[in-house]
């Protein structure tokens, strides 16, 4: 039935417009045929005229047969009429000629264009028919798409439904997740509290401690010193330096220890932990620092006499239980530091090539960033990925101070030339200012970039940041007074001796010296397969600025020589991963480094 209704509709339509067609042509053509009609209807009344003059002119001749004489006179005038009437008649038979050519020929164009006409007429035909199928096509697609518009329509209220329960949902949620961090805070601010309270009450016993050996150790010496103890001339008497060892029999290289004659005496000597406890308190040196206490073995900077450019591994140890992230040497070169993702900081003592260990620092929540000996090496200061830094004392490894404050991990924190104030740099992108007397934070300032290094002079703050810049902050104005950008993302940043020369690390895999006078790099380390591991990866220079030391991700260690400008040592047989920090040794003697495995490496020319 579909079918039929549509073959009798494009048939009425065709109808409809070849009516149409005949009306407007019609038109146009209809006088040239009422014109052709009259000429066809003048040239049958020439004809009948003619005729008529044939006849009149038959007559005529009859009549001039018949009486000559009367009527010659009247024959001239009517011969010369019908001349004149012929010829004009002649004329006008012509013009019809000329005028029907003309419209012959009209008729012959025009049915040349009813022709052309006729095969437009049917070639759009064709086209109907095929636009046509494709109407029906469309109206099918149509038809098909209205469908999916209504499924479509009534998925899309589905889906605004549930998205409706899931936005109470995620509110509800965020509420709870909103009330979950406010007691999550209260609880972790009730925890610091309780774990400094704990602190202090773990100092304070540690303090009554003391005391009570203290008040022993004096009422022993009252005792003993009530005893009269003769001496023999032939006695030696062993006098301490004042730089000898804690507890350890060392003594100074520049004081020998010197023996006076004596008489013995026959009196029992007193207890050997008597004699122990007497040279603990006057073998000591006590020096006084910036925290107003008076660590018990403040370690005296070691000179740097001669730099040994590193050859072989003395000492392969694991350091950590995981990544190590941080080793330095304290300023006597005596002890060597080290800070892994284990949270803890542990102490070597460097004996004859070899690391022992000495102890460990606890308290970090998270893996130990950064690590920083003060100028007298009694402090050992550090950064860790808890958004804190801490500092504790190297004699008793106790937690001195805990500072909170920064809202992303702490990459780096260094104390300032006078101790009691320390800069830390953070990936929450500021620099904070600490002083250690108020345990308070004094300045905070915004750089705009995660944090990644720091270095400190008398009055600037040197920072590598991760948008490739180094800045230069006035501590007391809190102001950048320049930056540099390099051509990568700073990982790591440290000055020479006389603090004119910044040494800088990127991820361009390029090692540069920065004249600081000039602020404009001076020199360009590189080599073949150096490969900056991480954005955390520390470099050194060597106590007299000569050398630069640099692990590689592939674990050998680059050592460049300033003054050439080219390599001097590789490093491969020790590490089995990325190098992540290398440290040189204020004496010259060691270099150590530490990878992203366990492992720590000691190194010399020995």
């Amino acid at each position: 039935m579909a079918g039929r209704r549509v073959e009798c509709l494009w048939k009425r339509h065709v109808v409809e417009q070849l009516k149409q067609r005949d009306r407007v042509q019609r038109q146009a053509f209809e006088e040239i045929i009422h014109q052709y009609n009259r000429l066809l209807e003048r040239s049958d009344l020439q004809a009948v005229f003619s005729e008529r003059l044939q006849t009149d002119k038959y007559e005529q001749q009859n009549r001039h047969d018949l009486s000559p004489g009367v009527d010659g006179g009247r024959c001239d005038s009517l011969q010369q009429e019908m001349a004149q009437m012929r010829i004009k008649h002649q004329e006008e038979l012509t013009e019809l000629h000329k005028k029907r050519g003309e419209l012959a020929q009209s008729v012959i164009e025009l049915n040349n264009q009813i022709q052309h006409k006729d095969k437009e007429i049917q070639s759009n035909e064709a086209k109907m028919l095929e636009y046509q199928q494709q109407i029906s096509h469309l109206e099918g697609e149509c038809r098909e798409l209205r469908n999916s518009l209504a499924d479509l329509e009534r998925a899309n209220q589905t889906l605004k439904d549930e998205y409706d329960a899931l936005q109470i949902t995620f509110n509800a949620l965020e509420e709870k997740l909103r009330k979950t961090t406010d007691d999550n805070q209260e609880l972790v601010t009730r925890w610091m509290a309780e774990k400094a309270q704990e602190a202090n009450k773990l100092n304070a016993e540690n303090e009554k401690d003391s005391r009570r050996r203290q008040a022993k150790l004096q009422k022993e010496l009252a005792d003993a010193a009530k005893e009269p103890l003769p001496i023999e001339p032939d006695d030696d008497i062993e006098v301490l330096s004042e730089d000898a060892g804690k507890g350890t029999g060392e003594t100074s290289p520049s004081r020998q220890p010197s023996r006076t004659p004596s008489k013995r005496t026959s009196q029992p000597l007193p207890p050997a932990g008597l004699l122990d406890s007497i040279t603990n308190i006057f073998g000591r040196r006590r020096s006084v620092n910036s925290f107003g206490t008076s660590p018990e073995t403040a370690e005296a900077p070691s000179m740097c006499t001669e730099v040994r450019v590193p050859s072989t591994a003395l000492h392969i140890f694991d350091a950590h239980d995981g990544e190590v992230n941080a080793v330095r040497f304290s300023p006597g070169s005596r002890l060597l530091a080290t800070g892994g993702m284990d949270r803890r900081v542990k102490l070597w003592e460097v004996i004859s090539g070899h690391c022992e260990p000495k102890g460990a620092l606890t308290g970090s929540n998270a893996g130990i960033t950064s690590i920083e000996f003060d100028s007298a090496g009694s402090y050992l200061l550090a950064a860790s990925n808890d958004f804190a830094s801490r500092i504790w004392t190297v004699d008793d490894f106790r937690l001195r101070h805990t500072l909170t404050g920064h809202s992303g991990k702490v990459l780096s924190a260094r104390f300032l030339l006078d101790n009691a104030r320390i800069v830390s740099g953070s990936y929450d992108r500021t620099l904070k200012l600490w002083d250690l007397r108020s345990k308070v934070c004094m300045k905070t300032v915004f750089a705009g970039s995660s944090c990644n290094d720091i270095v400190c002079t008398e009055q600037c703050v040197m920072s590598g940041h991760f948008d490739k810049k180094v800045r230069f902050w006035d501590i007391r104005s809190e102001s950048i007074v320049r930056e540099l950008e390099l051509l990568g993302r700073v990982t790591s940043l440290d000055l020479n001796q006389d603090r004119s020369e910044l040494l800088a690390c990127s991820r361009d895999d390029l090692v540069k010296i920065i004249d600081l006078r000039s602020n404009a790099v001076r020199q360009t380390f590189s080599a073949q397969g150096f490969k900056c591991g991480s954005d955390f990866t520390r470099v050194t220079f060597s106590p007299d600025g000569s050398y630069v030391a640099a692990g590689s991700a592939d674990g050998v260690l680059y050592i460049w020589n300033v003054l050439t400008g080219k390599l001097d040592k590789t490093l491969d047989k020790g590490h089995s991963s990325a190098i992540n920090s290398v440290s040189w040794s204020p004496s010259g003697a060691y270099v150590a480094s530490v990878e992203k495995g366990s492992k720590a490496v000691l190194w010399s020319d020995m």
